[in-house]
């Protein structure tokens, strides 16, 4: 095929650089008390391009950073991919075993660390690394990078980063993105939210390591937004930000929530109703009594639940308006994006009946770092699923019922833990609470409840009171543990791997 002579690929870098172009003295970056204009962070990305040729890397090899949040994440994820260099952003809270997995992986030799993942990268006693710290090292870098004699042609459907999965069900994997896809995802989001436009702010507090921490905040900054960065999460700092910061649009999990909410009455009443445009909930479900929380305090037109993974991209929203109308949903499918929920046997089911999702959009993932077995497991003639069950109602909102790898066949009857999950949160002493598939001798699986009580005394005949009448008795767990809380990610999913393990 001939490329038309007016064909310009879409990155990162040349988006940055655009909207230098427009406006260079405008804040491109808030951390804190340092502000970085978009002239000077145009200017960062080329000299870091320029930096990571000089050290040799080439087209095709990967980088790998390890970092909190701050602004040097966002310049290695422009820069280094502007000189044809994947990077493989590696969640800094994993164990050194952990961190050296996915560091051997991807094949990375340079590494960009914060001062504490420096730590954690020598820990994993990796050999011929370069670590480069953000510091004093990386700011020599910079000043001393070479002008390169050649730069490689960039096509947007290289790779672009490459997040490693949480790992909730075995080993991590790592999933290519391309410049294409994580631009166009913020360019759905411009027409989808309200807060994705040049005049936007942006909170990115979640992590960056994970699809949606780096994907919204890049997707602002692509079409010439700011943001500011926080590098934890404190629920008391979020809200005063949202109230008073200018912020338009952030991006939250469950467990946000579950913190703002545990703060006292008094402190919350000083921050209620904030002047923002759109929250994002995604990664972990958003149990439906939290969202009758949400919305009072927060407003009726800012909450959007999203379905998305890191590998499927944006696949559907459920917007304010349906928030309270559609329980326990996710929606309808973003602008570009084709959904289907199918049998078995690949055939569509039909209206609320249960089949596997898979969708279809520009927006998709490459396919999973030299693991082509697992890519051939998750693409189908070009429709990606990443295992989720769901169904689709007579109207066309889609409902994810649970991960596959999660439903019970307890006395050869399909079960799904989140809808019982659904129902637990409801009851006004559960704080927290998953539900798993243990091995039963009669039945072959029977339900198993982990619950963080909000109060001395919970007992399991509490738990089957409240379930009578709400939902079938072979739904209710036979078993209960109290915990003081459940293992989660960065991202807020409940860990059932480690729960099966307990």
């Amino acid at each position: 095929m001939t490329v038309p002579d007016t064909f310009r690929s879409m990155t990162l870098g040349d988006a940055i650089r655009a909207a230098a172009g427009r406006d260079p003295r405008k804040t491109a970056i808030r951390y804190g008390e340092v502000e970085l204009s978009f002239g000077d962070y145009a200017r960062r990305v080329g000299k870091l391009r320029d930096a990571v040729v000089g050290l040799g890397v080439r087209k095709g090899d990967v980088v790998a950073i390890v970092s909190r949040n701050r602004p040097e994440f966002m310049e290695v994820v422009a820069g280094a991919p502007d000189a044809g260099a994947a990077v493989a952003t590696v969640n800094p809270r994993l164990a050194a075993a952990e961190a050296r997995q996915a560091i051997e992986d991807c094949g990375a030799t340079i590494i960009f660390v914060d001062p504490e993942a420096r730590i954690l990268v020598e820990a994993t006693g990796i050999a011929d690394l370069r670590i480069v710290e953000f510091s004093v090292d990386y700011e020599a870098l910079l000043t001393n990078a070479p002008t390169p004699e050649k730069l490689p042609q960039i096509d947007e459907w290289d790779a672009w980063t490459i997040p490693y999965t949480s790992g909730t069900t075995g080993k991590p994997k790592g999933v290519v993105l391309s410049h294409r896809s994580r631009m166009l995802v913020g360019l759905i989001c411009a027409a989808e939210f309200g807060c994705f436009g040049p005049d936007d702010r942006f909170l990115a507090m979640t992590p960056m390591n994970h699809g949606g921490g780096l994907g919204f905040p890049t997707g602002i900054i692509a079409v010439g937004g700011s943001i500011e960065i926080l590098d934890r999460f404190d629920p008391e700092t979020v809200l005063e930000r949202l109230k008073f910061g200018g912020i338009t649009g952030l991006f939250m999990v469950p467990t946000h929530f579950q913190m703002i909410f545990a703060l006292p009455p008094e402190t919350l009443s000083k921050y209620e109703r904030p002047p923002i445009r759109s929250i994002l909930a995604n990664a972990a479900p958003l149990p439906q009594a939290m969202k009758e929380r949400i919305i009072p305090y927060f407003g009726e037109t800012v909450l959007h639940e999203l379905y998305a993974a890191t590998e499927t991209g944006l696949v559907c929203n459920l917007r304010p308006k349906d928030q309270l109308r559609k329980v326990s949903c996710v929606g309808t499918t973003f602008p570009h994006v084709e959904a289907e929920v199918r049998r078995d046997d690949g055939s569509i089911c039909d209206a609320d009946e249960v089949g596997e999702l898979w969708s279809r959009s520009p927006v998709l993932f490459n396919g999973y770092w030299n693991r082509p077995e697992e890519t051939a497991k998750a693409v189908k003639d070009g429709w990606v699923s990443v295992g989720d069950m769901a169904r689709r109602d007579a109207e066309g909102f889609l409902y994810i019922v649970d991960r596959l790898k999660d439903m019970v066949i307890s006395g050869g009857v399909n079960i799904y833990p989140r809808e019982v999950e659904e129902v637990l949160f409801t009851h006004p002493d559960i704080a927290d609470v998953a539900v798993i598939g243990v091995p039963d001798d009669t039945w072959g699986e029977r339900l198993k409840a982990f619950v963080v009580p909000r109060r001395d005394g919970f007992t399991a005949d509490m738990l089957a009171a409240h379930c009578a009448g709400r939902i079938a008795t072979y739904k209710v767990p036979k078993d209960v543990a109290l915990v003081d809380a459940l293992p989660r990610n960065a991202n807020g999913k409940v860990l059932k791997t480690e729960l099966r393990t307990w």
